[in-house]
Order: C-alpha cells, then sequence, then structure tokens
C-alpha cells in the first residue's frame, strides 16, 4: 500500500475518534445537567502565576455541595465539590489582566475561603445571585456566612 493510503487512514481514524470524542462529551454534558441546576463556572486551580490556572467547566449543586466539573473531560466525577458549611464569600471582582481573555465573557470572579484556603470562581451575574442565595438558603442549625 502507498504511503499516502497509509496516511489516508490514519487521518480518517484521528477524525473518527475525535467525533467520538465531541460525541462522549455532548453526551455526558447532558447527564450532568439532566437533574437541572447546572451553570457555566471557571475554576481556579493554581494561584502562583496572575491571570493563569483557570479551568473552564460546569458547576452543579448537589444537596449540600457545589461539584464543579471540567468542561473538556470525560470523567463524572466532578473536579472540586465544595460544602455549603464550609464556604464563606470574601468578595466579588471583575477579572483582571490576562483573567479576561481565559475566562467566559462577562463572568464576576468571586472569591471564597473553604475551609481556611482560598477558592477562586468565576460565572455569571445571575449565577452569582443563584450561589448567594444557595449559601444563605442553609438548612436550619448551621450559620449562613456573611457576604
Amino acid at each position: 500500500m502507498p504511503w499516502w493510503q497509509w496516511l489516508a487512514d490514519v487521518a480518517g481514524l484521528c477524525l473518527l475518534l475525535l467525533i467520538l470524542y465531541a460525541a462522549a462529551l455532548l453526551v455526558r454534558r447532558r447527564l450532568l445537567t439532566r437533574a437541572g441546576g447546572t451553570f457555566e463556572v471557571s475554576l481556579r486551580t493554581r494561584a502562583d502565576r496572575p491571570g493563569r490556572g483557570w479551568v473552564l467547566g460546569v458547576g452543579r449543586y448537589a444537596g449540600d455541595q457545589l461539584q464543579v466539573f471540567r468542561l473538556f473531560s470525560l470523567r463524572m466525577r466532578p473536579l472540586r465539590a465544595l460544602e455549603r458549611h464550609g464556604l464563606e464569600v470574601v468578595g466579588q471582582r471583575e477579572p483582571e489582566g490576562m483573567e479576561v481573555y481565559s475566562l467566559y465573557a462577562g463572568h464576576r470572579v468571586v472569591e471564597f475561603r473553604a475551609e481556611g484556603r482560598p477558592v477562586c470562581l468565576a460565572m455569571a451575574p445571575e449565577a452569582v445571585t443563584g450561589l448567594l442565595a444557595w449559601l444563605e438558603a442553609a438548612p436550619p442549625g448551621r450559620r449562613p456566612r456573611a457576604i
């Protein structure tokens, strides 16, 4: 078989794998959003360099947890699960510097303290309102965190 036929076979196989990956991502997104309560969110995984370390994802409320899933992953487990009773809102701000290019357009950065460690999430203003309402709607007996 000539080399160009091998090249065409490899290109076809790569295209097929790419289509299967895209289909798997769509099915995963559908399964995650099936129960409702999902929104676009970005999680900052590294804070060592300004404007870097943001991961695009999908957020979902599951009981007393806010679960953050990577957007381009096939894992059904969350990248990070934040407990409602351990979250304290530190502040909100507009994206700065390189963050503007790393995040979804129109999103705000919300800074938290989760069990003593800083956590940054970026989300749409409507999702910020929903998150703050979810935090304030803690079950009886749990102290809501100040904003």
